[in-house]
């Protein structure tokens, strides 16, 4: 059967931990560098500390290793590799060459060892089966493909490799190929390929033609919405997906609680309905909890993007590039009540919501999202502090809501494993004797005989009863189940302490021995040309190591390959969204006038748009 995988995203340990008991698979996490997401950062020790958690129940911790490396820190990244294997981490996510020829010894090949596997980050910017060859022959056993693949291209994908395949399913997208952004170095110096984009892509710009013509003024012309494909999870797995990723370093721990107690349920759905072909890759059922609604945390509007091969329209979100929630009505209106507060009276949209002292509400002008708190909510009216941009008539968002919120902190899940158990009861010479047999499902077996001096049990029934009520009981990450009770001399008469220090000592027992895992797939290097000889600075080439990679494998151009060697007018992005397609202007598919060239001003700063309509993509320089 095929493995499936919930991966989670860990802006900490304690994240990390949430994610598990709501029913992640796996967790991603950055340790104090090196990943693409400066501002989550973590240590060793807790690094230590959520793999320790997490092999409670055979899931996994993957490193995000996944920023380049320059030439000065390939003994420090090293030192890290080696330091979060000896904690437990079951993998690295990689971008840069340079870490695979890391973790044969280091820079000089003389240390130690790394053995754990290695997967190539979506910053790898595999769309193709050339290049996905490519850097399955290096050793990665892993794909993580763009998120802009159609399910035909991830199929071959991976019926050419037999890598596994890791697709992002759910949270925010890039609007270009991973990996292959370079407007945030170009605009402010900060490299996105060293973990410190600016996410321009969030900005608001005019659209201007050749002329000088204003098409289009202060929109977030190159924000898309949030991914979301739960209800693709079935067309995915037949793809060959085996992990399923969902986006959100940088987000708190309330959304990744819902989000990931949405897609496991989903997930598990859907292997409920194939259990011959599929299983989950770790162990462990959630109990309690709530019910998640991903609409009530961060969004921006939803889409499947290009999953199905066709390109349509409402990809963007260039009205709301931030969270806007859940919208809950229209303004009806608004009345002054003292001197800087205002009462807000609304029409629902559908059904009445319920408003909670302290929710937070969301508002768009055409130049910016507004957002401000609930102090007084009572009905269909919110008591607030003045706003004057607000409108009857307008469109009111809830963007938080302080009654999910805390029930999201108040109805925590729980992860067990199910122990089955089973008793024979013996009255010997000596007295008693009670053989306890335990298994998880994950494969721990504990085999254990307590002598016990009792009475015999005038009322077997009821102490029947008594054992059953006393040993089903849930204990430390086990819900015992009592599968047979074999008495053939009758039963003693035991208290109910007898019985629970029995379904303690047995818990204790099966903690004393690590939980069963299930494998993840190794991969070994194999000769494969490059697809392109002569790289340039998209091969993001940052040092010696990477650069040596390239050179055994047959690359002709290298010096300049690396980021900051674009020259003036190189392309900064390339994406499969379309602004003119988007808006209406394709003259290919629309039967729009052709605009001419385009332009994206912000701050006076001009960027060129380029259509590359053979290849249905466009570029930005």
């Amino acid at each position: 059967m095929r493995q499936l995988e919930l991966l989670a995203p860990a802006r900490n340990a304690d994240i990390g931990i949430a994610a598990i008991d709501c029913g992640a698979d796996a967790v991603y996490i950055a340790g104090p560098a090196f990943g693409a997401r400066q501002a989550a950062g973590n240590s060793v020790e807790d690094i230590r500390r959520l793999c320790a958690y997490a092999h409670r129940f055979g899931a996994r911790i993957f490193i995000t290793l996944n920023t380049l490396i320059y030439e000065e820190e390939l003994d420090a990244a090293y030192r890290f590799m080696l330091d979060v294997q000896e904690a437990g981490a079951d993998g690295f996510i990689v971008q840069d060459l340079a870490v695979l020829r890391l973790a044969q010894g280091g820079p000089d090949g003389t240390g130690p060892k790394v053995t754990l596997p290695m997967h190539a980050s979506t910053q790898c910017a595999i769309r193709s089966v050339d290049k996905a060859r490519f850097y399955a022959s290096l050793g990665f056993s892993r794909l993580v493909l763009e998120r802009e693949l159609p399910l035909q291209q991830i199929r071959a994908i991976r019926e050419a490799t037999g890598a596994e395949i890791e697709c992002f399913i759910h949270g925010a997208l890039c609007v270009c190929y991973s990996g292959q952004c370079y407007l945030s170095e170009h605009l402010a110096g900060r490299s996105a390929n060293r973990g410190a984009c600016m996410q321009a892509c969030r900005s608001r710009y005019d659209l201007v033609d050749a002329s000088g013509k204003t098409l289009v003024r202060n929109k977030a012309l190159l924000s898309l919405k949030d991914f979301n494909l739960k209800d693709r999870i079935a067309d995915l797995a037949e793809a060959g997906v085996c992990s399923f990723k969902i986006e959100g370093r940088l987000k708190n721990i309330s959304y990744v609680r819902n989000v990931v107690r949405e897609y496991s349920l989903a997930l598990d759905a859907f292997i409920a309905a194939h259990p011959q072909e599929y299983v989950r890759a770790s162990f462990g059922r959630v109990t309690g909890g709530f019910t998640p609604d991903p609409a009530k945390t961060f969004n921006r509007g939803y889409t499947e993007l290009f999953l199905d091969g066709r390109r349509s329209r409402g990809w963007a979100a260039m009205d709301m590039p931030k969270s806007m929630g859940e919208r809950i009505g229209t303004v009806r209106s608004i009345r002054p009540v003292g001197r800087d507060t205002m009462e807000i009276t609304l029409d629902p949209v559908d059904e009445r919501p319920v408003l909670t002292n302290g929710d937070g509400f969301a508002f768009a002008t055409r130049e910016e999202i507004i957002g401000f708190r609930g102090d007084v909510c009572q009905g269909l009216t919110i008591r607030c502090k003045t706003e004057p941009r607000l409108q009857p008539g307008m469109p009111l968002f809830r963007n938080i809501s302080v009654a999910f919120e805390r029930l999201l902190e108040r109805s925590r899940c729980r992860r067990l494993l199910d122990t089955g158990l089973h008793l024979k009861v013996e009255h010997r010479d000596s007295g008693w004797q009670i053989g306890i047999q335990a298994q998880t499902e994950d494969g721990r077996k504990v085999t254990r005989s307590v002598p016990v001096d009792a009475e015999m049990a005038t009322d077997p029934a009821r102490m029947q009863a008594l054992f059953t009520a006393q040993l089903e009981k849930t204990t430390g990450d086990y819900a015992f189940r009592l599968e047979s009770l074999d008495a053939p001399d009758g039963l003693p008469f035991l208290p109910a302490s007898i019985l629970n220090g029995l379904r303690r000592e047995t818990a204790e027992a099966l903690d004393g021995q690590p939980c069963g895992r299930r494998p993840l797939q190794t991969a070994e290097p194999f000769d494969c040309p490059l697809p392109v000889k002569a790289l340039d600075y998209k091969a993001n080439v940052a040092n010696s190591l990477a650069r040596g990679t390239y050179r055994e494998r047959g690359a002709e151009v290298i010096d300049d390959a690396y980021e900051l060697a674009h020259p003036a007018g190189a392309e900064l992005m390339r994406s499969k969204y379309c602004i003119r397609f988007e808006l209406g202007l394709c003259p290919r598919f629309q039967g729009a006038k052709d605009t001419g060239p385009l332009f994206l001003l912000n701050n006076g700063r001009r960027l060129e748009l380029g259509f590359d309509c053979r290849a249905c993509e466009m570029t930005v320089r």
